[in-house]
């Protein structure tokens, strides 16, 4: 059998979402759990467009049996128009097979995203990326108020899951802030994931 590990499955265009990824992944393995990045591949407008099954450059794209067997489940995405991003619903909409075989049910789950506006949709974005794993059966994670970043933050991070403000060209970094509520998130993730694997 081999050791649990919690996935950090995100999409990123301009690197911040990936950069909170890394982030989550450090609090993961702060706690004595593997974290393993991974993304998704953009969607195509060309209807017979086709990605390597490796991508160039990065982390490597999400099988649906790696979803299925992780222990955790951290989930970011930048914001658009205050949802998810196509790319990462596109992969969440190919996952019913798992939903049928309750894959996924009782794991615990936390969301992640970056923003270029400071009211753009955070938090509805978070809970757009919620609801899939609602359907799926899996214990969602927010980021409690004992977290001093949250009463402190003049950008990103709410109760609902670590956010970044990126600003309206997307170029300000993930503050020390923003990083300390990702760590947290990540340390609070798997010591839930820890728990339901034993």
């Amino acid at each position: 059998m081999s050791s649990p590990y919690v996935l950090v499955l995100y999409y990123s265009r301009g690197g911040a979402t990936r950069t909170m990824a890394r982030l989550l992944a450090r609090g993961i393995e702060m706690e004595g759990l593997e974290a393993r990045l991974r993304t998704v591949p953009a969607v195509s407008t060309v209807c017979e467009a086709t990605e390597a099954d490796i991508p160039d450059s990065g982390d490597i794209y999400c099988s649906l049996e790696e979803l299925a067997g992780c222990a955790g489940l951290a989930m970011g995405s930048p914001t658009r128009f205050g949802n998810m991003a196509a790319p990462l619903k596109y992969f969440l909409d190919g996952s019913s097979a798992l939903w049928l075989n309750g894959a996924l049910i009782d794991k615990p789950a936390c969301v992640f995203t970056s923003t270029s506006s400071l009211h753009g949709g955070q938090e509805t974005t978070l809970t757009s990326m919620m609801l899939p794993l609602l359907h799926h059966g899996m214990t969602l994670l927010g980021i409690p108020y004992t977290e001093a970043g949250l009463v402190k933050t003049t950008g990103g991070g709410t109760p609902y899951g670590a956010s970044h403000f990126a600003g309206m060209d997307s170029k300000r970094e993930v503050d020390a802030v923003e990083s300390e509520l990702c760590l947290a998130l990540g340390r609070r993730l798997a010591r839930h994931a820890k728990r339901s694997a034993a």
